[in-house]
């Protein structure tokens, strides 16, 4: 491991890719905390730290708490991945975006231009609707979170808020084409791990203080490692078909006669089934927040509050089926079976063409339920814990997934550079012997 991260930086594209990558980062933390104006700082934290287990709290976790100090930067990166999970939907339904995703190179530019405009669009709704939002607050004494409300202020608001979520959605592109890995996915993972440091030494804190016991830390503590295991376990997990191509001749030349398989992932969907599922389990509760004064919200405040069975339930299931829904819109069995048949690939004992789809479908189908039902699993396990043991998590289910899929997806980025230049990656591997 030493020796890999030495050899990082006697790579000198690689070390500036890396050097690139920690300036942005420094740089979207130091917006992080620039606040947005017109605005009670004080009193919206006050308000905020009674807004957990809400769609609030679950956005405040993906921005790194900018959005509980409504900072520049408090809608964040979401924005984008609305705009971005919407035109893959569309994709699937509409013929003009299909074509688009078949279009290579120029097609993927048309989409990425479609997912700025959407993420321009949403960010100012979404920052419309915040400012009327925070112009309804009231601090305890009777007064306005908003120093001066009025048209003026959502104008302030829409324009700071929606210019922070461009300024984010560049920094991650830049990331993308001179750092290191997928800028947004990078975003979202310094975000999360940024609560990290000061969620560990209040558990310490708490330890020595004596109001929290020693040896469920200790469990906890073992429960996050055995966790991590089974993620990265799982993320890495892999179905191969196997491929066989049939053998042309093309003027004097051979061409094909080569077996290589297709790697079915586990869990193709990634996390956003677990965004998908979170942000419906949330909603509820956060509109009860708005009818402190009706006992029937209460009530199904209650229902959807984190800590009750029905919650679990919901969320686990929410989770298997948007896995399934996603799945089957990142992953088409027909054109797969097409490609393969266009270049005379074919699976052994299967016919070309319907009966290949057919059979990548029933692969998919049954290797997504094992993956979709460990992250349910996960993600509310630690529910479950504080329920029963009283053990409070700091990071959920959900943070875990994301941080760790992130991880593995840059150490990858990193591995590839190493490997291409003739250094050893983080991931040992076995020497080949010759066969005599």
């Amino acid at each position: 491991m030493i020796k890999s991260i030495q050899n990082i930086f006697k790579i000198p594209e690689l070390r500036r890719r890396i050097l690139f990558t920690m300036g942005i980062i420094l740089i979207y933390r130091v917006g992080g905390h620039v606040p947005t104006p017109g605005i009670d700082s004080a009193a919206l934290g006050e308000y905020f730290s009674q807004a957990r287990g809400t769609i609030f709290g679950l956005y405040d976790m993906f921005v790194g708490g900018a959005f509980k100090k409504m900072t520049i930067f408090g809608l964040g990166i979401m924005p984008y991945i609305s705009a971005s999970i919407i035109l893959q939907l569309l994709g699937s339904v509409i013929p003009y975006f299909q074509k688009l995703q078949k279009e290579g190179e120029e097609g993927r530019r048309k989409i990425t231009q479609y997912t700025r405009y959407g993420t321009v669009a949403i960010s100012a709704l979404q920052a419309y609707g915040i400012s009327v939002f925070l112009e309804s607050l009231t601090t305890r004494a009777g007064g306005s979170i908003v120093i001066f409300p009025g048209i003026g202020f959502r104008l302030l608001t829409m324009l700071t808020l929606c210019s922070g979520t461009i300024f984010i959605m560049w920094l991650g592109e830049q990331i993308t084409e001179r750092g290191i890995g997928n800028g947004i996915s990078l975003i979202i993972f310094v975000g999360i791990v940024a609560r990290l440091p000061s969620g560990l030494l209040n558990e310490i804190r708490q330890v020595i203080a004596g109001t929290k016991r020693p040896v469920p830390e200790l469990f906890l503590l073992v429960f996050i490692v055995v966790a991590i295991a089974a993620v990265v376990y799982i993320t890495q997990g892999r179905r191969r078909i196997p491929v066989q191509y049939a053998k042309r001749v093309v003027g004097r030349k051979m061409y094909g006669g080569q077996s290589t398989h297709i790697p079915l992932s586990v869990n193709s969907a990634g996390v956003i089934p677990i965004i998908f599922a979170s942000s419906i389990m949330m909603a509820p509760r956060t509109v009860t927040t708005f009818f402190p004064n009706s006992g029937i919200m209460q009530a199904i405040g209650a229902w959807f509050s984190p800590e009750s069975i029905l919650y679990m339930v919901f969320f686990g299931l929410l989770i298997v089926f948007f896995a399934y829904f996603y799945t089957a819109i990142v992953i088409n069995p027909v054109d797969m079976a097409d490609n393969m048949r266009k270049y005379g690939g074919f699976i052994p004992g299967v016919r070309p063409g319907r009966k290949t789809a057919e059979y990548i479908d029933r692969v998919m189908t049954r290797i997504t339920l094992p993956g979709a039902t460990f992250f349910a699993l996960i993600a509310v396990m630690p529910l479950v814990m504080t329920r029963t043991a009283n053990i409070q998590f700091y990071f959920g289910g959900t943070s875990l997934i994301i941080v760790v899929g992130v991880a593995l997806e840059t150490l990858q980025q990193i591995e590839s550079h190493l490997l291409m230049r003739h250094y050893d990656g983080f991931l040992k591997r076995g020497k080949i012997k010759p066969r005599r």
